[in-house]
């Protein structure tokens, strides 16, 4: 009987130290280290405009559809950009409903963005991430829309194309993936802009 009482006492002091370890000080270690060393990106990488309005996170994409804002991705997450129902198609290459879907995009976007009819379209331009939540486009992606964007807000077309070369990414670790652009960033700054100016 000794002997149970005494391994119930050691379970239970065991328990108690476990507990306030793991539940207690090793996610306030964690929680510090990282508000200490990436405090932006452990806060969700919060993009806010010049007055402290949050516009959202840099780290998922947002629904942009008028002419004077740089188009993200296409989004099958919930019903277009929702963070709680992040998800692709799930379509496969050999689905003649993401054919269908892939040609009327291709369309939409030569028309959208002043096109040939036979002009090359990139990739990412009509099809959706994986998640459905991709903040980037391809910086190809990014050209092609900055006529349209230019255009619509009565910009120089150089003006605008040097803003997409200041929010262009690199690669991640110099060497993963491709540079991308990140939409609401961009469009965040070309808001910014036109403010500027019409302060003048």
């Amino acid at each position: 009987m000794k002997t149970l009482f005494i391994e119930l006492k050691t379970s239970l002091l065991l328990t108690l130290v476990f507990a306030v370890l793991l539940c207690g000080a090793y996610p306030v270690v964690v929680w510090a280290g990282a508000q200490a060393l990436f405090a932006d990106k452990a806060n969700g990488s919060l993009v806010v405009d010049r007055d402290g309005t949050v516009r959202g996170s840099a780290l998922l994409a947002q629904n942009f559809a008028s002419d004077k804002y740089f188009q993200p991705r296409a989004s099958a997450a919930g019903t277009g950009y929702d963070a709680t129902s992040s998800g692709g198609t799930n379509f496969g290459p050999t689905s003649q409903k993401l054919s269908d879907s892939i040609k009327a995009a291709v369309a939409a976007y030569r028309t959208g963005n002043n096109l040939a009819a036979d002009a090359p379209v990139p990739a990412d331009a009509v099809t959706s991430s994986a998640s459905g939540l991709d903040p980037q486009i391809s910086v190809d992606n990014a050209t092609i829309q900055s006529a349209r964007v230019a255009k619509a807000r009565g910009l120089p077309l150089e003006r605008v194309q040097a803003l997409v070369a200041v929010y262009t990414e690199g690669r991640d670790l110099g060497f993963f993936g491709e540079p991308g652009v990140n939409v609401l960033r961009l469009n965040i700054a070309l808001d910014q802009m036109a403010g500027a100016a019409a302060g003048k």
